[in-house]
């Protein structure tokens, strides 16, 4: 394999437990400009013993980057007041 062929190293920036949790992590990377990709959404919704984790990879040279804005979007979620959201009236 040339070198030119070589597939950039990629580290895991985080580990979550739904297929949908890692793709809001995945946009939220893609738009501070990180390219990411969630793997192992197939096996997280297994009920077994051992259920799988999604894993959103990266580019190693992009894994500090990543870090902070994964806490940045981790941040903001939780500051968020749900009591004060109009979420809309349910449906019969």
């Amino acid at each position: 394999m040339h070198e030119s062929e070589q597939q950039p190293d990629v580290v895991v920036a985080a580990k979550v437990a739904s297929e949908i949790e890692a793709n809001l992590i995945v946009a939220a990377l893609v738009e501070h400009g990180i390219e990411a990709r969630a793997v192992g959404g197939l096996t997280s919704g297994f009920r077994t013993e051992a259920p799988g984790k999604v894993r959103v990879l990266v580019r190693a040279e992009d894994a500090a980057d990543a870090a902070a804005v994964i806490d940045a979007v981790l941040v903001a979620a939780a500051e968020i007041d749900w009591s004060q959201i109009d979420v809309g009236e349910m449906e019969d």
